[in-house]
């Protein structure tokens, strides 16, 4: 009972409790409705990818390449309807399954040809990038209809049209890892990777699923950021694979692999929007954002270590 009172989720969920009391009394205009619901608009697409980044840290990997797709997708859109003249939401489809196809690209060059998940996204954050930088040649694409900003910057029962999307995801996500044969599968991946082969479980086949829907993820994630900024750039998404891997890690999910839930990810996540929000509101600097977010990260592994190695003694 105790060891379950003291878990992760329930150690940084008092964290984030503690956190936006003391950001709400520091400004009065941090707990209004309005303010709450941007946020949870600036954040939806770092969540998206970081939802599915559970799963690929939770198997042992890692995914770095998620911010240069979504670079990548917004650039095709945009060529896609601006150059070659696709109607915007096919244009927008066929930049997804660019995308999610890149995501697939890197299931294969790790499965099949064994290379590490660090080493095979850092070259694909390069080429992807690259791409996107080499399409675009440094040219912005604007003008999008009206209609296309509904989901970005449109609201649905007065909630942002986003947060819909990235509440459906978690809880899809959610269920699947914690709930089904497919998701154990992967915590058993994560946990001993040799032993689920010689189990008979489909490694190789969980590997390349999840790697591509992290690119699925990211490509929406793309898409999304250009309906809500009203434009693309080849440097879209860069640096979104670090926050949302700081949120995933700091959902306790384990970089080692096995361990690992989708409510700490979103439990992360808030708590780092709310960080970046609150002190914003309070007059901090940026660079003292990022050094608080830092020390938060630390002394929450530091605190469920801790706790878990005391509860395991």
């Amino acid at each position: 009972m105790i060891k379950r009172i003291l878990r992760h989720e329930t150690i940084l969920a008092l964290l984030t409790v503690i956190v936006l009391a003391i950001l709400a009394y520091q400004s009065d205009k941090f707990f209004t409705v309005d303010n709450l619901l941007n946020q949870g608009r600036l954040m939806t697409e770092v969540g998206l990818v970081a939802v599915i980044m559970t799963f690929v840290i939770v198997t042992g990997g890692i995914d770095l390449s998620v911010g240069s797709i979504v670079g990548l997708t917004a650039i095709l859109t945009g060529v896609f309807w601006k150059s070659l003249g696709l109607p915007l939401p096919l244009a927008a489809f066929a930049a997804i399954a660019c995308g999610t196809f890149g995501g697939f690209m890197n299931g294969v060059i790790i499965t099949r040809f064994k290379v590490p998940p660090l080493i095979a996204t850092l070259a694909t954050l390069a080429l992807y990038r690259g791409l996107a930088e080499g399409i675009s040649q440094a040219r912005s694409v604007r003008g999008y209809p009206e209609s296309f900003y509904v989901l970005g910057q449109g609201n649905m029962l007065g909630v942002p049209t986003q947060l819909w999307l990235l509440i459906i995801t978690a809880i899809v996500a959610g269920v699947v890892l914690g709930y089904t044969r497919w998701g154990r599968t992967v915590y058993a991946i994560g946990s001993n990777e040799v032993a689920a082969r010689f189990s008979g479980l489909p490694v190789d086949r969980a590997k390349l699923a999840v790697y591509t829907a992290s690119g699925f993820a990211a490509a929406v994630a793309g898409v999304i950021l250009v309906s809500r900024v009203s434009t693309t750039r080849s440097d879209m998404g860069t640096g979104l694979e670090l926050d949302a891997i700081t949120a995933v890690v700091l959902g306790g999910t384990s970089i080692f692999g096995g361990r690992g839930t989708v409510i700490g990810t979103l439990l992360g996540l808030i708590l780092i929007q709310a960080l970046k929000n609150g002190l914003s509101l309070a007059g901090i600097k940026g660079d003292g954002t990022i050094v608080l977010i830092g020390v938060v990260l630390i002394l929450t592994i530091l605190i469920s270590n801790i706790v878990h190695r005391d509860g395991n003694r």
